[in-house]
């Protein structure tokens, strides 16, 4: 197949495209430059994107948008975490609407947050919206694939939790300050976090590819965790010590108002992959923080 991948040069699109390649896919990154070959479609998130720069292609997974976590919120900055992903979604979603002889497969990328804060609830697919800057977030960027969905494109959403790597995302982060022996538990530690390795996550963008299947799914392990799991995990195989709790107030001084998603209970349930016999290769907080750590 050949696959367009927007967001391809970060932590989930650079390893799907590598995992693609070794599946004997040929992938097509979207740049926001001129291409530089045959493997690169020039676009702008926001602006018309030419139906025709589509042709040839079988599938476009779209992973596109800032980083949730890289900035303070401010107004401006939630403005650009909102219009990079509803934007980016509408101009693929009307360019493959249009495309006569375009992809009808788009894996767009979504998030958990769309449940907001389940607390102790295991939430599948069928959950309800929940509240919160982050559920309306994705409330917005789902919506935006409508015309690809009314032009009869399979539309797939998928709905990642948080992704156990190293190199990106929330645990480039925890690590090192796991590894100095200065980690422990957010904020009260009972708020639950439903994970995923990058390898499982690449493995089920790509079986989203592959399978006939729509609308919502979540992307995370079987097996959804307390934070103070997690950290005593993290301990255990990095083999520091974790005594030494951060307040919720301290981290709502440092991170502002993302501080409340960060203590917030996400417990997730991939009803869809599993139901239709998905696998994971690391299925539990342990196998994806000692991979990871591997790496």
């Amino acid at each position: 197949m050949r696959i367009g991948i927007t967001g391809a040069s970060g932590l989930i699109g650079s390893a799907l495209t590598t995992h693609l390649q070794q599946q004997g896919h040929e992938t097509v990154a979207f740049v926001r430059r001129e291409p530089r070959s045959a493997s690169e479609i020039s676009w702008q998130p926001g602006k018309d994107l030419e139906p025709g720069r589509l042709s040839g292609l079988d599938a476009i997974v779209h992973l596109a948008g800032a980083g949730v976590g890289d900035k303070r919120w401010t107004d401006a900055y939630k403005e650009v975490i909102r219009s990079s992903r509803v934007d980016g979604t509408r101009t693929i979603a009307q360019a493959m609407a249009a495309a006569v002889d375009g992809p009808r497969v788009l894996v767009s990328g979504s998030a958990i947050g769309y449940y907001g804060d389940t607390g102790d609830c295991l939430t599948d697919e069928t959950g309800p919206q929940g509240d919160g800057f982050l559920a309306g977030v994705v409330r917005d960027w789902e919506a935006a694939a409508a015309p690809a969905v009314d032009a009869g494109v399979r539309v797939t959403f998928a709905r990642t939790g948080l992704v156990v790597s190293s190199d990106g995302g929330a645990w480039q982060r925890l690590f090192p300050i796991f590894r100095a022996g200065l980690g422990g538990k957010l904020g009260s530690g009972k708020q639950y976090w439903s994970t995923i390795s990058l390898t499982d996550e690449v493995r089920a963008l790509t079986w989203l590819i592959n399978n006939d299947v729509g609308g919502p799914v979540n992307l995370v392990g079987p097996h959804p965790v307390t934070n103070a799991e997690v950290t005593r995990v993290m301990g255990e195989v990095l083999g520091r010590p974790t005594i030494l709790p951060v307040p919720g107030f301290a981290l709502k001084a440092v991170l502002g108002e993302f501080a409340e998603d960060t203590l917030a209970s996400q417990r997730i349930d991939p009803a869809v992959l599993r139901s239709h016999g998905f696998t994971w290769l690391q299925p539990d907080i342990r196998a994806m923080i000692a991979t990871a750590r591997a790496a």
